[in-house]
């Protein structure tokens, strides 16, 4: 995983602050990049030699302040201070590459790009993208960094997975505890999602695995994708052990076993038809998988496999997988639902429209800027004559 810029490094400090929590073992290894020195210093769980200071030629780490195309330059220009951190890294052991960005700053939203199109030419590892989108009330600059970014980022990579923070920003609250509380829910999903696969050590196999192979297969294909989930708890017992209103009592009868599939079906539909990472219509999907996870007892196979089949009838996809990912201690049970080349997607379009009426405006203004600042320095009677 890759973090690119002050949303990406962060994002990519609580996938590392998640993988010591939960044991997950998902990121092999971290890069952080910035322009700005203060965000790379602030990351607590990215090792320091892996933090890498682009721009300082220019910038002085100091940032890019939101121009996004002097990240993107910056990012050209040093490529090969990242390129550097990254030959330190055993890349034969990497499955893929994760390029995580905030698509409405500068470095990140320059950057990403700049560097996925490089990964693309060197590795024949696949580069997936996760971007991030601002809110509307971040402003016009912002929207316009992040449709551009995102118009070009989706075709440098082999998959572009969308977080938009707009769905997710809760009315007044404060922007440092919103985007704490927005990158644990990104984590949330996206861990479950790459931890598929990943056998604790003396775990339970999976009943029907899904692998690595079936998240690149999925998002193989390219485009734009989104995530859904949907999580239900299942109660300790008095002696420790799990118990449940998920499963509805401890004996293995075949009420149990229908009502544990019932529920399972249920957890799907919520995934799917609940907030996405992105919102779209989910119909006209072109692939998705499918990853239940909670302690083994509940997930069982027939209510999996009934929910696949749900899914394939909702997105008329002929390709969608499922399977589950156990988790011994878990107080949960999970369904995350992947779902690669959506095409439906008003937050897109909108995000192209205001970011055009931005770019109108700011040329406006520029224009005006002009002949107002002639209009205060010329003297009308051309009196004066300038030093040079």
């Amino acid at each position: 995983m890759i973090g690119f810029g002050q949303a990406g490094g962060k994002v990519l400090d609580k996938f590392l602050e998640y993988d010591k929590r939960s044991g997950s073992e998902i990121v092999r290894a971290a890069i952080a990049v910035n322009s700005a020195k203060a965000d790379l210093m602030g990351l607590e769980h990215v090792p320091e030699e892996n933090r890498v200071l682009i721009g300082q030629a220019r910038v002085k780490g100091h940032g890019v302040g939101a121009d996004n195309e002097l990240g993107a330059e910056i990012a050209e220009e040093d490529i090969d201070e990242v390129q550097g951190a990254i030959d330190s890294i055993p890349v034969h052991e990497v499955d893929a590459f994760l390029v995580l960005a905030g698509l409405g700053g500068g470095t990140g939203s320059g950057g990403a790009p700049v560097l996925s199109k490089h990964l693309q030419r060197i590795y024949t590892e696949p580069v997936y993208g996760l971007g991030i989108l601002p809110s509307q009330d971040e402003g016009g600059i912002y929207t316009l960094n992040a449709a551009r970014s995102f118009q070009t980022f989706v075709r440098e990579v082999d998959n572009l997975m969308v977080f938009d923070n707009d769905a997710w920003r809760k009315t007044g609250q404060s922007v440092e505890s919103g985007y704490d509380e927005i990158n644990e829910e990104i984590v949330k999903r996206f861990g479950i999602l790459f931890g598929a696969g990943e056998i604790e050590p003396g775990g339970e196999v999976a009943e029907s695995v899904v692998d690595s192979s079936e998240i690149i297969n999925t998002l193989s294909g390219g485009g734009v994708s989104t995530v859904g989930y949907a999580a239900e708890e299942v109660e300790k017992q008095s002696s420790g052990g799990l118990l449940s209103r998920f499963k509805g009592g401890d004996d293995e009868d075949d009420l149990d076993v229908a009502n544990t599939t019932n529920r399972i079906t249920s957890l799907v539909r919520k995934a799917a038809l609940g907030r996405l990472t992105l919102p779209c219509e989910i119909d006209g999907t072109e692939r998705a998988l499918l990853v239940m996870s909670g302690p083994p007892k509940y997930l069982n196979r027939k209510g999996i496999e009934r929910g696949r089949k749900w899914l394939e009838e909702q997105t008329g996809s002929m390709e969608v997988r499922g399977g589950d990912y156990p988790v011994s201690e878990s107080g949960f049970v999970a369904g995350v639902i992947l779902l690669s080349g959506v095409t439906d997607v008003p937050r897109i379009k909108q995000l192209q429209q205001v970011a055009i009426e931005a770019q109108d405006n700011i040329e406006e203004i520029k224009n005006e800027s002009e002949e107002n600042l002639h209009g205060l320095v010329e003297d009308d009677e051309d009196e004066l004559e300038p030093l040079f």
